[in-house]
Formats: structure tokens, C-alpha cells, sequence
């Protein structure tokens, strides 16, 4: 390893970090601009993007209404993050800490934020995908905990350094890549003897998990397929294709998404949106 960085006495924020987020990257919290959140007709308001966290929450929007659940029925607004939209002052009053996804549930006037937040908040208010046998449930918590600690190592740590870093690292990049691959082969043993990740009900434990997880080994995700040889997790590759097939699925993928091939739906306020641009493709 060459260039070693000796780390001064005191960090300063005096240089731009680099990288395709650094535009956005400060080290203080708060609003930079005043900008009020839009609101549609639904109870309830979500502010998101089609990242890996915005979308667990959309498929769970979906997948409840695809149960019959009518009054999961919202609005989503995209949140542009390279834009900065998250450091508006509507949304910083959702969500103090800048990250996507929020929701807003005007039937009570609470906000929820941090993506395992809202599913559990959903799942419980509207009593679904979540088990009621108190060992069931306990496990779903767990793996939907397991994916919150562990996705910042593989979003943050292995794809940041893989494909977002202004120059390509040689030790963050094993560094990270050894901890995705560990985390990959967690999932595959427990998907060995199981049909989702949490048993054999599909959880909002399957939801959290899958858009980042079962993106990454359907080639979907930092283009890294290849380089993390996904083939050798069979049992992931069984599970991710088989979410994958799901209708609600397919809609919370492409809500709150302008970037991209295939459908995008950048802001979505009823089923009715689905139809209209899949008619125009």
C-alpha cells in the first residue's frame, strides 16, 4: 500500500471528501434550505427514494394493499438525495437526521423515521407480517435488527469503496468485500433450512432484507454480481428470485425511482399509477 495518511491532532472539515456523494457529505446536522414537504390525500405521506432503504418500505406498502388492506393507501414523494431535498426544513422536521425513507401518518400526527422504524410501525398498525406466536415474532426481530447492523458494512463499507470512492483502495475494498461475503453466507445457511428468513412466513424480516441482499445477488446492486461470486450462495439465489416474482414486489421497486433502466414511478398516489406508465412503455 502506497500514499499512507497520518490523521492531524484535530479533523477539520477544510477539503471536499471526494466521491459521488461528497456534494452532500457535512459534518453538522439541520436544515441548509426552507422547503415545505407536499401532502397528498392518503393518511399516510412517504418521503423516500428508490435506494435499498426506501424501497423496503414501498414493497410493505404494496404488499399490504395486495393483502386488501385499503387504508395502506399513501402518497409517496421522491426525496432527490444528490440534490440535497433532505436537508429541507419539511423534511428535516420529519426526520432530524436527513435520511430517506420518512413517513408521516396523518391519521395520528406521528412521524416515523429510520426504514426498521416504519416497517415495524406499519406492521403493527396494521397487524401484518408480523407473527403472532411470540417466538416467531422474536425471530423476525432479530433478522430485521441483524439487517439494520448489518447493511451500513455493505452499503456504506463494500459499496462505497467498491463502486462510489473517488479512487479504488486495495485494503477497504477486502476489507469490506471479506465482511459482505460473511454476511452473504449468513443468510445463505439460514435460508438453507428455510423457506424466508425468518421461518416459514414472509415477514417484514424478508423486506428489509431482500431489497438489499436479494438485489445484490440478482446482480441488481453496485454491479458486483461477478466480483462477489453470488452463484455460490444457492439458497440466497432460491429466496431473492422467488421475492422477486412477487406483484407488490415489482410495484415498490420502481416508487420514488427517476434514475435508471426499466419502469419508474419518481412520485406515486394510487394503483391507477402503476397502469399509466406501464402503458406508456
Amino acid at each position: 500500500m502506497t500514499n499512507n495518511y497520518t490523521p492531524p491532532k484535530v479533523w477539520r472539515a477544510d477539503k471536499e471528501s471526494g466521491g459521488q456523494f461528497a456534494n452532500i457529505n457535512r459534518p453538522v446536522s439541520g436544515a441548509t434550505h426552507d422547503k415545505k414537504l407536499a401532502q397528498g390525500k392518503h393518511p399516510l405521506q412517504l418521503y423516500s427514494m428508490a435506494t435499498p432503504n426506501g424501497v423496503k418500505v414501498t414493497i410493505l406498502l404494496e404488499e399490504l394493499l395486495e393483502a386488501g388492506v385499503s387504508a395502506a393507501e399513501y402518497d409517496a414523494w421522491i426525496i432527490s438525495i444528490k440534490d440535497g431535498d433532505q436537508f429541507g426544513s419539511g423534511f428535516v422536521d420529519l426526520n432530524p437526521n436527513s435520511k430517506i425513507p420518512a413517513l408521516l401518518d396523518k391519521s395520528t400526527g406521528s412521524r416515523v423515521f429510520e426504514s426498521g422504524s416504519i416497517l415495524l410501525y406499519l406492521a403493527e398498525k396494521f397487524d401484518a407480517f408480523m407473527p403472532k406466536d411470540p417466538a416467531k415474532r422474536t425471530e423476525t426481530l432479530n433478522w430485521l435488527f441483524w439487517q439494520m447492523g448489518s447493511a451500513p458494512f455493505l452499503g456504506g463499507g463494500f459499496g462505497h469503496f467498491y463502486a462510489y470512492a473517488p479512487e479504488k483502495l486495495e485494503y477497504p475494498i477486502n476489507r469490506y468485500t471479506m465482511e459482505a461475503k460473511r454476511q452473504l453466507d449468513v443468510l445463505d445457511k439460514q435460508l438453507a433450512d428455510n423457506q424466508y428468513i425468518a421461518g416459514d412466513e414472509y415477514t417484514i424480516a424478508d423486506m428489509a432484507i431482500w431489497p438489499w441482499y436479494g438485489a445484490l445477488v440478482l446482480g441488481e446492486l453496485y454491479d458486483a454480481a461477478e466480483f462477489l461470486q453470488v452463484q455460490d450462495y444457492p439458497n440466497l439465489q432460491r429466496w431473492a428470485k422467488q421475492l422477486n416474482t412477487r406483484p407488490a414486489v415489482q410495484r415498490g421497486k420502481i416508487v420514488n425511482r427517476n434514475w435508471g433502466n426499466g419502469l419508474q414511478l419518481p412520485e406515486r398516489h394510487g394503483s391507477a399509477d402503476f397502469t399509466a406508465i406501464a402503458g406508456s412503455n
